[in-house]
């Protein structure tokens, strides 16, 4: 697979590039992306569905741009697919053609089925949830997957999209035969098309999710990965397909969304209700993704091993992480929490938070020794984009930010607690992976813990004079006490 991949996804609203660079066999990271507004359905719905002049121009203008751009960023294979509009457009042919003579881009038309899937490999990959039902509304086509345990089990392709739902009714102020179409294309929808859980991908949704956490003061401006329960939301979405769209500015619907939300709105809102879902987790991620990630794992059944977190990996590519000491802090830290689990009581899954923490614990040193860990915790937070939630995210930047301090229960981490799990659980990951990071500074030491009223013996066959120096100030949430023994062997 080329190292730097572009991928353009042709849209009845808009024409997104997006490019990759692959930094090792399972890491990844998104180098580059951009849109074009090209709206190149505009006008075809009314038309019979064939592309009109003015928007095929505007389509290979941003053709011939995005190529430009992938070749400034070397990449060495550009994949582009068109969806929707052109697949149903009688004179498409004609614009494939035309696209790749006048921009050199040879485009891809996919099915509906095809494009639900790119979508559902996209969430089952890197989203925190594996399970659920992708809704992915277009300009054109809204398509669904059912996603079980990170496999892609069944897509279908409706026939509703912002545009054509736009120009065929809320240009004609007609609400009423907006939902009576939805509901026409709802019953081909199979009965067992349900879940708790939706991944919401497109504009619309992303667009629903940023003013949802706007008026929530959600503390992390990242919409990949952000829920939202659909209870909470449910009246929003009504009021904004009822309101004229002269008056969504008042509702904070940016300027650009404001001819396509209303009807976007009135189909995930129908879709809500139609899949029984309680919670809607947002993607950032989609057909472009997908694209990218079936290129990319088509010898792995298009998806990751399991354990294979792709940003995770690239992090450690990127910064120059020394595996092997990182390895050797997550050993010590499982060891110290297993031998510590009667005192603490966290959850198995813990161990988790340090295995990651442990490994990535050097990244801010790439910028500067000093306050690296302050740099570490913004790259974890802000750089672990696939397959980590929010909390996780929170979780890993605290335990960075605080290695070899006590977290504080105060506002010094108000920003974040909203979405967090008690101080305590906190605190006990903090002390175990400071503890665990100590111990390992000089490497080499053979160590075995053991605990016994109250006391946490530790037994090296090193004198580990730096460790019993940096462990003088460690508080455990609940008092232990340490002791170094040194072995005689």
């Amino acid at each position: 697979m080329a190292k730097i991949t572009a991928v353009i996804d042709i849209g009845s609203n808009s024409a997104r590039m997006a490019i990759f660079e692959k930094t090792s066999r399972y890491g990844f990271r998104l180098i580059y992306e951009n849109k074009s507004r090209v709206r190149i359905s505009e006008g075809c719905y009314e038309n019979d569905g064939y592309l009109q002049e003015v928007p095929i121009r505007r389509a290979i203008s941003a053709l011939r741009e995005f190529s430009a751009i992938a070749k400034r960023h070397n990449a060495r294979k550009l994949l582009c697919v068109a969806t929707s509009a052109v697949r149903d457009a009688p004179n498409r042919a004609e614009f494939l053609q035309r696209a790749r003579k006048e921009s050199g881009v040879q485009v891809k038309v996919i099915d509906g089925e095809r494009e639900a899937w790119y979508g559902g490999i996209a969430c089952a990959n890197l989203s925190h949830k594996k399970s659920g039902i992708t809704i992915d509304i277009g300009g054109g086509s809204t398509e669904c997957a059912i996603i079980e345990n990170g496999d892609v089990r069944e897509v279908i392709s409706l026939h509703l999209g912002t545009i054509r739902l736009k120009e065929l009714f809320f240009d004609h102020k007609n609400l009423d035969a907006a939902k009576d179409f939805i509901k026409q294309e709802l019953r081909k929808i199979p009965v067992h098309f349900s879940h708790d859980n939706v991944f919401g991908i497109g504009g619309t949704i992303r667009a629903l999710a940023k003013m949802h956490s706007k008026q929530h003061k959600y503390p992390i401006k990242t919409i990949h990965g952000y829920e939202m329960p659909s209870k909470s939301i449910k009246s929003f979405i009504q009021t904004i397909y009822k309101t004229k769209e002269e008056s969504l500015a008042s509702l904070g619907v940016p300027q650009d969304r404001r001819d396509t939300i209303r009807s976007g709105a009135l189909i995930f809102s129908m879709l809500l209700e139609h899949f029984g879902a309680h919670t809607i987790t947002t993607s950032g991620v989609g057909v472009r993704e997908g694209v990218f990630l079936a290129d990319m794992l088509r010898t792995q059944k298009y998806r990751f091993p399991t354990g294979i977190y792709p940003s995770f990996v690239a992090l450690k590519d990127r910064f120059g992480v020394v595996d092997k000491w990182g390895k050797l802090i997550a050993k010590e830290a499982r060891a110290i929490f297993n031998v510590l689990s009667s005192v603490h009581t966290l959850p198995e899954s813990s161990k988790h938070y340090l295995t990651i923490a442990a490994q990535l614990c050097e990244v801010g040193g790439f910028l500067n020794f000093y306050g690296r860990m302050d740099h570490g915790a913004y790259v974890l937070l802000h750089g672990l984009d696939y397959g980590f939630s929010h909390t996780d995210r929170a979780i890993l930047c605290l335990l960075l930010e605080y290695l070899n301090k006590r977290i504080p229960q105060d506002d010094a981490i108000a920003h974040i607690t909203d979405i967090m799990p008690p101080i305590q659980y906190l605190q006990w990951l903090s002390f175990i992976l400071s503890l665990a990071y100590s111990l390992c500074l000089t490497g080499g030491s053979k160590l075995e813990y053991s605990y016994e009223n109250g006391t946490l013996f530790i037994t090296a066959n090193t004198a580990l004079t730096l460790a019993r120096e940096s462990v003088e100030k460690f508080i455990a949430p609940t008092h232990v006490l340490i002791t170094f023994l040194e072995s005689r062997g």
